[in-house]
């Protein structure tokens, strides 16, 4: 299968496109981050979000 024809999702955090991973699937339904960083980071947004 080429990587053009995987599945892609954008990433809640960071706001770019990431693609399929075998890791993730059986809960590609699930994954709302491209990285464990952007998991991570996840707070950090919330929280600048409401300072503005």
């Amino acid at each position: 299968m080429k990587k053009s024809n995987l599945p892609t999702k954008i990433c809640k955090v960071c706001e770019r496109p990431f693609t399929w991973r075998k890791k993730w699937e059986k809960v590609w339904e699930e994954v709302k981050y491209c990285s464990d960083r952007c998991r991570n980071n996840r707070g950090r947004i919330k929280a600048e979000a409401k300072k503005i």
